[in-house]
């Protein structure tokens, strides 16, 4: 006898069909939905984590800012702030430099952004200033700027460095930051900084404008055969370099340098020299210097008096005439990264050890790397050393006075406190943007 499935047993075959169509639809709709899920997610979270990271990067920075104008203050006059407050300054800096960038996930992160919000409040309570960082640094960062740093040597005069400084207020996109006089020196340096258009040539630039009309004017004002000091120098204006900042390239500086020299060489017939990223092949100031004897003094008791002793010149300048010109000398003229000066005095008279002790503290005598230094007479019983700190990030000041006195211990002298001769880069960006009207 045939056996045949009941019709029940046929209904439940299509019954339990359905259920596993339906479960595998559901399955793959859960895996469709977790993978868009992920990826959306994912997007989402990238997004966040970037607005996260940049407003803690903007914060810090902010904070560092602040850091850097406060630690040039107090460095420039030690008596300016309580201890208390430089106590705070000094730890806001340790909490900077040990705050864990690379590492968002360090569980000390918000105990140490939270001490760096407590102190920043408790050095503004006490100094009474009132600064916030919302939106401050993003201009700041936006901003295209450029500094100038013009050396003159003169600083006896007072009328030709008054005419000098008008010349410079002519031009209302460009600020004065810092002016540094030594009277025994004979020379005055300035710190011009203004901001660069995205798209503006070198040729109509505010910043060149304003240090050729700097130049200018002392040339009118100065005769270098009557200038007489203890610093070098190969004319009225000695030095010019212009340096980057915000987001200013080292390329774009240089393009300044390069069109200044054409204006001064072709233009005032003064035989302008290039170093750094302004010259083809970046040669250094220094070589440019020893090639045209700046480090000699022509005159008893380490002295520079009057123009040079010859018009040639052993090295052919970049542009303007072949020979240096009568009263005026010759101007050098550079783009390079920001470079610090600081100067270190010495209590002898000695000058001979003095320069020993400057060329063991140089990089080129086998010292400290990215320094420069010469020995200059200050006065009665003071030899200073001055230094160029062409890295300051790696070897800074500290390094340097600590040096010095290693080296003059061990001839027997005693050094005094080193000073710098401008302010800090930070400082000069913050005050550029802390003006009432910027230009």
């Amino acid at each position: 006898m045939d056996v045949r499935p009941e019709p029940a047993d046929a209904g439940s075959d299509i019954f339990d069909s359905s259920l596993n169509l339906e479960d595998a639809h559901f399955r793959e709709g859960y895996a469709d939905g977790h993978r868009h899920g992920v990826a959306a997610g994912t997007e989402e979270g990238r997004q966040v984590g970037l607005k996260t990271g940049f407003e803690t990067g903007e914060e810090l920075g902010f904070y560092r800012g602040c850091v850097g104008v406060w630690g040039s203050a107090i460095r420039a006059d030690p008596t300016r702030y309580s201890a208390r407050v430089q106590k705070s300054v000094r730890t806001m800096e340790a909490l900077l430099d040990g705050y864990p960038t690379m590492e968002p996930e360090d569980e000390r992160v918000q105990e140490m952004m939270g001490d760096l919000r407590l102190k920043f409040r408790a050095v503004c309570a006490s100094l009474g200033a009132k600064l916030e960082n919302r939106g401050y640094l993003k201009g700041m960062l936006k901003m295209m700027l450029a500094c100038c740093k013009v050396y003159i040597s003169e600083s006896r005069n007072r009328s030709a460095l008054e005419a000098i400084e008008r010349a410079a207020k002519l031009f209302p996109e460009t600020a004065v930051l810092n002016k540094f006089e030594d009277e025994i020196y004979n020379r005055v340096g300035y710190t011009v900084v203004s901001r660069l258009a995205q798209k503006s040539s070198s040729d109509s630039c505010p910043l060149r404008s304003a240090v050729l009309a700097m130049v200018k004017t002392a040339f009118d004002a100065i005769d270098l055969e009557s200038h007489s000091g203890s610093h070098p120098r190969l004319g009225v204006v000695d030095h010019i370099c212009f340096h980057p900042l915000g987001q200013t390239s080292l390329d774009q500086v240089a393009a300044i340098a390069r069109s200044l020299a054409v204006d001064i060489g072709s233009g005032l017939q003064v035989p302008a020299f290039l170093y750094g990223a302004a010259h083809e092949d970046g040669r250094t100031l220094d070589s440019i210097r020893r090639e045209l004897g700046y480090f000699k003094p022509n005159a008893s008791g380490n002295l520079w008096i009057g123009g040079p002793n010859s018009q040639s010149m052993p090295l052919k300048p970049d542009d303007g005439p072949p020979r240096a010109a009568q009263g005026k000398g010759v101007i050098v003229i550079g783009a390079t990264r920001w470079v610090d000066n600081y100067n270190v005095p010495v209590y002898s008279s000695d000058i001979a050890t003095i320069r020993r002790i400057a060329k063991q503290v140089s990089g080129r005598g086998g010292g400290l790397p990215s320094v420069q230094a010469m020995a200059l007479t200050h006065g009665d019983g003071i030899i200073e050393v001055a230094c160029n700190l062409l890295d300051p990030s790696k070897v800074g000041a500290n390094n340097v006075q600590l040096e010095v006195e290693r080296l003059a211990r061990e001839e027997g002298l005693s050094v005094g406190k080193g000073y710098f001769t401008d302010f800090s880069q930070e400082y000069i960006i913050n005050r550029y943007m802390s003006l009432d009207s910027p230009p």
